[in-house]
């Protein structure tokens, strides 16, 4: 599996812990040090099912400095990808890849707990 997270982050550290405490292995990824590239932002998005709104960290300062709860509406699809790309602090964390292609973006023990 493939953990990516931001070690100042409460939900990072707790979905950290709770892999390390199940015993899972995983490579780590820091998100601000190594943000995802557009083409990993478009294949996690379609393997998670999810709408592409939910994969910004709405809780952060950058999405708040750019007022994204006001312009996320009227932007096209590539353009969010693009902007997600272009800050990998815009993007929820942690994010979960697994080895078969399951994408969990935030951290829900009850998700994890499907996971094995």
């Amino acid at each position: 599996m493939l953990f990516i997270w931001y070690p100042k982050c409460g939900t990072c550290r707790k979905a950290k812990k709770w892999l390390d405490s199940h015993q899972l292995s995983y490579s780590e990824r820091l998100i601000k040090e190594d943000p995802p590239a557009e083409k990993e932002l478009r294949t996690w998005h379609a393997q998670s099912g999810l709408p592409l709104r939910k994969f910004f960290n709405t809780s952060g300062q950058a999405y708040r400095a750019l007022n994204l709860k006001e312009k996320l509406p009227s932007m096209t699809e590539d353009e969010m990808f693009t902007l997600l790309a272009s800050d990998g602090m815009l993007v929820k964390r942690p994010v979960l890849i697994t080895d078969d292609g399951k994408v969990k973006i935030g951290f829900r023990e009850e998700e994890y707990e499907e996971l094995i």
